[in-house]
């Protein structure tokens, strides 16, 4: 389910693991006195909880890509991964990307030193199993930690997470897919979208460095990190946040 807020020039938001469309809360409500917002529910959370979600990303762009117009797409973490796979498929309807602490690859790999180790995600999966409830609530303080708002941000995005149906376990197992699995860095070069790669200063999920050597392989990219932030850089620091992705969309349109 996609819900459509707001008036003037259109944005995609895609939100990350776990969550649904709820977490960009007053982020939303600013943005929409600017923007027609297309929020997305991913399938398996939120509005879409009875949906599965699928573990493939040019299917999970291709169901977002047919219900919303030539947009600009704004993804977080694993909604980032979905917007790059969007613009590989649809690089014309895709007008821009602005990709928040998102890695093209979250597993470090030999080629690759800027991710985590693969282990992480394993242990997700396996303790998503026992209790999904308490390794929503784990993910959640990785994703805030290092943050000089952590208590607080921690706190929002578990209130988010609670104010909808918890995703059920197939979806967040497909989810947990792919950020293992996925790979772009290879990609990057060829796509020709103008792309902002919008970092926290403290994520401990996705390397600032990570996404400043994403910006610099791709033919349009830019990097900004925001100081102080962690994993969910909107939390906490919603006015810095709202700034970089305004000052970037609107210099984007007189291209």
């Amino acid at each position: 389910m996609i819900q459509v807020k707001g008036t003037g020039p259109d944005l995609v938001m895609i939100h990350g693991w776990g969550m649904h469309r709820g977490v960009w809360g007053h982020i939303a409500d600013q943005l929409s006195t600017r923007w027609r917002l297309h929020i997305v529910d991913l399938p398996g959370h939120g509005a879409s909880h009875e949906i599965p979600l699928s573990p493939n990303l040019s299917v999970l762009a291709a169901t977002i890509a047919a219900q919303v117009p030539d947009a600009h797409w704004l993804g977080w973490s694993m909604g980032g991964l979905i917007a790059l796979q969007a613009a590989i498929d649809y690089p014309v309807q895709v007008k821009s990307l602005v990709l928040v602490a998102t890695n093209p690859s979250f597993v470090t790999r030999d080629h690759w030193p800027d991710g985590v180790d693969e282990q992480v995600f394993r242990d997700f999966a396996r303790d998503l199993k026992k209790d999904s409830q308490a390794t929503l609530n784990r993910f959640l303080l990785l994703e805030t930690m290092g943050s000089d708002t952590a208590k607080e941000s921690f706190r929002r995005l578990k209130a988010d997470l609670h104010d909808s149906r918890e995703p059920d376990v197939q979806s967040l197992s497909a989810g947990l897919s792919i950020l293992q699995n996925s790979d772009y860095t290879s990609m990057l070069p060829g796509i020709k979208n103008r792309a902002l790669w919008l970092a926290g200063s403290r994520d401990k999920l996705v390397p600032p460095d990570a996404m400043r050597k994403a910006a610099s392989l791709m033919p349009a990219g830019e990097f900004h990190c925001i100081r102080g932030a962690g994993h969910a850089p909107f939390m906490g620091h919603s006015a810095d946040f709202i700034r970089q992705v305004e000052v970037f969309l609107c210099s984007e349109m007189t291209q």
